[in-house]
């Protein structure tokens, strides 16, 4: 009788899967939420103003919009929906992307029609014709960087002081969550130690700490972030606590930086109510994209809209002014025609700028930005 040896089974290798990043769909609706908040900005820059009597209009936006200058007034608080959209989008590109990536990203979005929006205002302020006053051209140079509000420079565009609040949200953001690698604990972990270190900050009134942490605008970046992370998870409790409290901090210094008492002479007038209610309409309008309610507003146009919005937001305030005083002063067009015109007039610049700046010169400067050394 012969033996057989039986010998063991070699193991069963069984092939992997590489495990791929999450893959988010395009959120429509939040491109249409970006312009929403734009015009919002521009309803303000172009007729909320009502304390103030504007060399466009050659008189006090109130006296031109009777009515809607009221509601007009509270279109500065689209700056805090873009913020809580920011934190949001932010988080949601940041997540599985090295920071090289993250940083080419970033520049290359912002960069090219910043650059050209400058020049832009720039030469037109420099015109003979146009009565409004330019900066020096070293000071124009400066704006090119980006850096003229920490440096004390003056500025070209009214509406960089945001650009300079996003650049250190930016910082912060890709030091502590994008540099060590995206995940919900670290992303949690960071929300949570930014709102702490800016309570501090405001307790301390410590004007570094105030640079870097900004409370009063930190809040809205959280909330955006908070909600991303409600898009990942709905049942999240930790990510709905985080939008509670940003919501609740954010509501407090909205109100603190923009009421007070009713004012004749004053540069505008809201009610603490009014303020209260447009935070909250960011808050939740965020929350509606994340929480998939708007899904169904998938359509093609809304991504033109939200490409539209970055080089309509730049150029919207100052080119705007000229648009206004030549149809309003100069051919006498009623407020409301030339309201309408105005902000049609810089959406057709923000697609000339979109198509003719952006499309050809972002992936370039992302490309070459990316490319390692």
């Amino acid at each position: 009788m012969t033996s057989t040896t039986v010998r063991p089974a070699p193991d069963v290798i069984v092939p992997t899967r590489p495990v791929r990043p999450r893959r988010e769909t395009r959120l429509r609706a939040l491109d249409g939420l970006r312009l929403v908040a734009a015009l919002m900005v521009a309803a303000y820059h172009y007729g909320g103003r009502g304390g103030e009597v504007t060399e466009a209009w050659g008189s006090s936006p109130k006296d031109q919009f009777p009515t809607l200058h009221q509601f007009f007034a509270y279109g500065c608080l689209g700056v805090q929906v873009f913020f809580v959209i920011s934190g949001f989008v932010i988080c949601m590109s940041g997540w599985g992307r090295p920071l090289r990536s993250f940083f080419a990203s970033r520049a290359s979005r912002l960069l090219p029609a910043y650059w050209v929006a400058v020049i832009l205002v720039t030469a037109v302020f420099a015109l003979p014709v146009v009565a409004y006053e330019a900066v020096s051209p070293s000071d124009a140079l400066v704006n090119l960087t980006m850096l003229q509000m920490p440096l004390g420079v003056d500025r070209v565009l009214g509406v960089c002081w945001t650009l300079w609040a996003e650049i250190r949200f930016y910082a912060l953001f890709a030091l502590c969550v994008v540099l060590p690698g995206a995940s919900r604990q670290r992303v949690v972990m960071f929300c949570a130690g930014w709102t702490l270190a800016a309570v501090i900050a405001e307790a301390a009134n410590e004007p570094l700490l105030d640079l870097v942490l900004m409370p009063e605008y930190a809040p809205f970046f959280i909330g955006g972030i908070g909600l991303y992370l409600v898009h990942r998870d709905r049942r999240d409790a930790h990510a709905w606590g985080i939008v509670a409290v940003s919501w609740l901090i954010g509501q407090h210094y909205a109100v603190k930086g923009l009421w007070h008492a009713p004012d004749a002479g004053g540069f505008s007038y809201r009610s603490s109510f009014g303020i209260v209610l447009v935070v909250t309409f960011g808050f939740v309008a965020v929350a509606a994209i994340a929480l998939g309610w708007l899904n169904r507003a998938n359509w093609r146009w809304l991504t033109v809209a939200g490409a539209l919005t970055y080089p309509f937001y730049l150029v919207h305030e100052h080119l705007g002014w000229v648009v206004i005083h030549a149809l309003h002063i100069g051919l006498g067009l009623p407020s409301a025609a030339v309201f309408v015109l105005t902000v049609a007039s810089m959406l057709a610049l923000a697609w000339l700028l979109h198509r003719y700046v952006e499309t050809p010169l972002t992936p370039r400067l992302r490309s070459a930005l990316s490319k390692p050394r």
